[in-house]
């Protein structure tokens, strides 16, 4: 059996996963002010002159402490109810088009990132996806996050994962399909017989043209809701938690407020299934 692998971020969809969810995370008090301008701004000196192994491995390291004692549940919930404000915008069409095309030849799909499950598993279970590797932190017995990491799903990482699958499925890596758009993704795109490099930084490109790889250019950001329904339940009950919060809280402050009125007068806050 044959197989595709996606990476996610700047391959599937238009930005890194984790730096798109910044604003929620920040709105929710995940985030300071100077945390999201930091992450920004790694954002563009990626983009613009790549990154190594080493710094990307340091940016990391970094990304985890700063992750510390954050409850799990609370960062999958929240990807689970913004996934339609913060990836649907960002979804490249060229991309659903190549996960549908592989799928009706007969190919397992399989979505390989670096960024932790909690983000990676609704957007994969929502694309149908049929297999999954992402990195999976490493959870204190109370579910909150360590800063350490129990896998890693970047560089040799990748490409490991991709060999216990084939030899779990059955899967011919010499006939299978890898796309991604960074050189640290080299060990990942080396282990199939197809490479094909998308939206690809300085190095990834030159690379691509040394052995003859195919370049694809991705460029069309499509409204994930045009292509598949998204479940907006979640956001509207949210919603509706809010408001209902709000209204509670309101109600309350009200009766303190008369109370203390009152008083004055008399005296004086892995596969796409659950993880």
């Amino acid at each position: 059996m044959e197989a595709a692998f996606f990476d996610l971020d700047r391959t599937v969809i238009a930005r890194a996963s984790l730096a798109a969810y910044g604003p929620v995370l920040r709105k929710e008090g995940y985030l300071s002010v100077p945390m999201a301008l930091r992450a920004a701004w790694g954002q563009v000196v990626y983009r613009f002159f790549g990154a190594d192994d080493e710094s990307i491995d340091r940016a990391r390291r970094t990304a985890l402490r700063l992750a510390a004692g954050w409850e799990q549940d609370g960062l999958r919930r929240i990807a689970r109810n913004h996934l339609a404000e913060v990836i649907e915008p960002i979804v490249y069409d060229e991309a659903l088009e190549l996960i549908e095309q592989h799928r009706e030849e007969g190919r397992l799909v399989v979505l390989v990132s670096a960024a932790p499950v909690e983000i990676v598993e609704p957007l994969a279970t929502h694309l149908g996806i049929d297999e999954f590797v992402a990195t999976t932190p490493e959870v204190d017995p109370e579910g909150r996050y360590t800063g350490e990491v129990e896998f890693s799903a970047h560089g040799e990482g990748k490409a490991e994962a991709m060999s216990r699958l084939a030899e779990d499925r059955g899967l011919d890596l010499g006939a299978s399909w890898a796309y991604s758009d960074s050189v640290s993704d080299l060990p990942m795109l080396e282990a199939v017989g197809n490479p094909v490099v998308v939206n690809p930084d300085r190095q990834l490109r030159r690379l691509a043209e040394d052995r003859g790889w195919p370049v694809l250019e991705f460029d069309r950001p499509v409204a994930l809701g045009e292509r598949i329904p998204l479940d907006r339940r979640w956001g509207a009950v949210t919603a509706l938690t809010l408001v209902l919060a709000l209204v509670v809280w309101a109600g309350v402050r009200r009766a303190r407020w008369g109370s203390r009125a009152t008083e004055a007068g008399g005296s004086g806050v892995r596969s796409s299934g659950p993880s």
